[in-house]
């Protein structure tokens, strides 16, 4: 034990109320957990018999974790998992973290009308399907004491509170008078042929024969309190650790092989139980006693271990993943090598069709074949048929029974079904083919019972994403003008051009408003924020530009009175704006900028001239900012360049570098087509993959008259 509970009499009853709960119900696994002062967080106070780096893992939780302990708590009531595909389905994070076979029922300690923390208990898989009305009894029992325990001591003014680490109970500490009895135990165990050695509960040695240490070729005091891969390097393997804890959590007789640095092959068969782990050592490969009743797939599982590395390292992925093509591409990349997948697809239903929202691995052909297809029912005799649950065909013939209106899609022999799932509600589901006719093993349909639910979370984050992101990109297109008004003696080019497919929605806008016959304002901004909220707002300032300057205010007003409008509307978005009033009779122009980028001039017979005159705030930032306005000359056939960050910006490039260069890139000619320079300027940034909209603006005055 790890504290001396008898230092504390209430935390000593504490752990006696664990042992007996899990004696009471006929666990071999117990843990107590305690909420947090503030009422968010489980903190593991206390454990029997759960390896220590797994009782680490999940030494705290949030009460909003997806996990049994913490819904147990959220929920106030009992939560029941009966396996291992159990779990997959309702928690496939915690079934990934934790891919061994066990049953685990969680209830909250409960009493004085507060929650105290919850009682979690484990058995071994296939123990039963359900709790005994005995074991129910048992464990409100439990509860109810520790429950009682808890606020008694609180009542006392000693709470019991979780120290920094789980304490880890013996449920029969030693005592010195056991001395004698362990040393006989030793002596007839020491007759044997075969080596034994037994694992406390922290999977330390207590006791080791002598027959087992000659054949681990070590002197039996060096094991004495070690682990056995700290003490042993050659048994320091993941795929061993794995079948410890696999051994601990299920309460299975596990076995494996490993091999000596001598050459030699040494079996290890461990046999777990309450108070630890016996391990049976014998020389030789492992020889399967049908007695001991461990799956095929238990005795050395390096494919599970690559399987789980893979899992985990695609949970972490696929929360990058904002359309349902990367969650497909991303599954099939980690899920196809390991489980020898051929195609992969997400089918949704829509009108009573199916739609293949993405693929993998099928060719066009069967694409085109499934889209659009009548949803096919399942055999009548099955009805009433759970779609909810995952499915596997080992053969045509079996999915066949199932379906017979199935489609024999690019020759494929066997199939996963799985739903995708979320908060209850089917969104789809993920299709996994083979080629050849294929065995499930039960190992292999929980994995992928739990790689549904990842699959059903990145799907649903990439279709609401894909909702927002389309709502965003109309209501922008909607706001910017279709079209720019014919001002005689003005030449214009505008361009607006979407991020990346995939990435964020800008604030971008555009505008030319015509003041009179001879008189016009150009505007360019971008709104802060890649959202809905973004666009909604760049239709509000550009009305607003458009009311001020039609009602004959100046450049350096059109601004203030719109900064003055924006912090009413959206005092935390920033906006930054460029206006240009022209005059085309007597060729001149009037700007003033709210923190917007610097336009360039071009006029004829002169380089390019950057106008990187004083700004104002961005709008939104201080209703009583001044905008300062530069007056220009602009005789016939200068051109002037309005345009937002989106064409200039690069990683790591510096602004003024970037500015400069676009300069130089900018060359207008008398006779030269505008669209023609305006797609020579946005080419190299259409090319990139860009997080931001661009939008440029060009005008260009021309004679007014003969």
């Amino acid at each position: 034990m790890r504290e001396h509970a008898a230092h504390r009499p209430g935390r000593a009853g504490l752990d006696d109320l664990l042992i007996r709960a899990i004696t009471d119900a006929g666990a071999h696994i117990g843990i107590v957990y305690l909420l947090a002062d503030d009422g968010r967080g489980l903190v593991m106070d206390v454990q029997l018999g759960m390896p220590e780096p797994i009782a680490m893992s999940w030494a705290r939780l949030r009460v909003g974790d997806p996990v049994p302990a913490a819904r147990a708590v959220r929920e106030d009531r009992l939560v029941w998992i009966s396996g291992r595909e159990d779990l997959a389905r309702q928690f496939p994070s915690a079934a990934l973290s934790l891919p061994y076979h066990f049953a685990v029922a969680v209830r909250p300690i409960r009493g004085g009308g507060r929650v105290w923390g919850a009682l979690m208990l484990v058995w071994p898989a296939g123990y039963s399907h359900a709790l005994s009305r005995e074991q129910l009894d048992a464990i409100d029992a439990s509860c109810s004491a520790l429950a009682g325990l808890l606020q008694r001591e609180a009542d006392r003014g000693e709470p019991i509170t979780p120290g920094p680490r789980p304490r880890i109970l013996n449920p029969r500490p030693a005592r010195a008078a056991d001395t004698a009895s362990q040393l006989v135990a030793l002596q007839a165990l020491n007759r044997l042929p075969e080596g034994y050695c037994s694992l406390d509960v922290e999977g330390r040695i207590a006791l080791i024969t002598a027959p087992a240490a000659d054949l681990l070729s070590v002197y039996a005091s060096e094991l004495q309190g070690e682990r056995l891969g700290e003490a042993l390097p050659w048994l320091d393997d993941p795929l061993y650790e794995d079948l410890y804890r696999s051994a601990v959590l299920s309460g299975r007789v596990t076995a494996f092989t490993a091999r000596h640095p001598s050459g030699r092959l040494v079996t290890f068969r461990l046999f777990p139980g309450l108070t630890g782990v016996t391990v049976r050592v014998t020389p030789g490969a492992l020889d399967h006693d049908p007695a001991e009743r461990p799956p095929p797939h238990e005795i050395g599982r390096p494919t599970r271990i690559i399987a789980l590395h893979e899992m985990l390292h695609l949970a972490t992925t696929l929360a990058r993943a904002v359309t349902a093509q990367e969650v497909i591409d991303l599954v099939a990349d980690h899920v196809m090598p390991v489980y020898d997948v051929q195609a992969l697809a997400i089918l949704t239903t829509e009108g009573g069709r199916m739609r293949v929202a993405a693929s993998r691995g099928y060719s066009r052909q069967a694409v085109a074949e499934l889209d659009g297809q009548p949803v096919i029912p399942p055999a009548p005799e099955l009805l009433p048929y759970d779609a909810a649950r995952p499915a596997f065909f080992e053969s045509w013939a079996d999915l066949r029974e199932t379906y017979p209106e199935a489609l024999a899609s690019d020759d494929m022999k066997a199939w996963a079904f799985l739903p995708l799932v979320t908060s209850g509600r089917p969104i789809g589901t993920c299709i996994l083919a083979y080629d050849r006719p294929h065995h499930f093993e039960p190992d292999e349909r929980a994995t992928l019972t739990a790689l549904a639910g990842l699959i059903a979370q990145a799907f649903e984050r990439a279709r609401l994403y894909d909702v927002k992101h389309q709502l965003a990109q109309c209501l922008q297109s909607s706001l910017l003008p279709h079209t720019l008004p014919e001002i005689p003696g003005l030449e214009l080019a505008a361009r607006y051009v979407p991020a990346t497919p995939g990435m964020d929605i800008g604030g971008d806008f555009y505008d030319l408003v015509r003041l009179s016959d001879t008189q016009a304002a150009a505007v360019i901004g971008d709104v802060q924020g890649h959202d809905v909220t973004a666009a909604a707002l760049m239709g509000q300032v550009r009305t607003a530009i458009r009311a001020h300057a039609t009602a004959g205010a100046s450049p350096g007003e059109v601004l203030a009175h719109t900064n003055r409008l924006l912090i009413e509307l959206a005092p935390d978005r920033f906006t930054s704006c460029l206006y240009v009033s022209i005059d085309l009779e007597r060729h001149t122009a009037c700007l003033a900028s709210a923190g917007h980028l610097p336009p360039l001039l071009g006029r004829p017979g002169e380089p390019t001239r950057v106008l990187d005159s004083a700004t104002g705030l961005l709008l939104g930032i201080d209703p009583e900012a001044e905008y300062p306005t530069l007056d220009l000359d602009l005789p016939p056939g200068s051109v002037l360049t309005l345009y937002t960050d989106g064409l200039i910006e690069q990683p790591g490039v510096d602004l003024g570098d970037a500015i400069r260069d676009l300069a130089a890139r900018f060359n207008p000619t008398p006779d030269g087509s505008l669209r023609d320079l305006a797609e020579s300027l946005i080419e190299p940034a259409a090319l990139e993959q860009r997080a931001d909209d661009l939008a440029i603006l060009l005008l260009r005055c021309a004679p007014t008259g003969p």
